[in-house]
């Protein structure tokens, strides 16, 4: 296994626009909160951190998608994401995207994919 890569759940644990997966991350040295989402069969993850302000993103833990599970909403501005790119398509950050990490599912888990001077354990 690559010694970059960081288990962080199993991949039955991220159902398909349901609840996201809270996890945190090391960035420049700081603890950052990070979540994962399951969007069009994929796992995706990114900073939980709005576009627009460093805000989390989450109304309730967990709690990314709008009611139609199209869009990952801020529970404080109402910006509406694009869970497969992190592009902000509505609100005060429009045309801003999410800050992205790298995730690999296999073997039935998810591991973050870890770069060097960004993210480590």
């Amino acid at each position: 296994m690559d010694p970059k890569a960081r288990l962080i759940c199993a991949s039955a644990q991220v159902e398909e626009g349901g609840k996201g997966l809270r996890f945190t991350v090391q960035q420049y040295g700081r603890e950052e909160p990070a979540f994962l989402v399951r969007y069009d069969g994929r796992v995706q993850a990114y900073l939980n951190r709005c576009a627009h302000v460093p805000v989390q993103l989450d109304w309730i833990e967990g709690e990314f998608f709008d009611i139609s599970g199209l869009y990952l909403v801020c529970s404080t501005h109402g910006a509406a994401y694009l869970p497969d790119s992190g592009r902000c398509i509505s609100g005060p950050c429009s045309g801003r995207s999410l800050v992205r990490l790298t995730v690999e599912e296999r073997e039935g888990n998810v591991y973050l994919i870890e770069h060097k001077g960004r993210t480590r354990e």
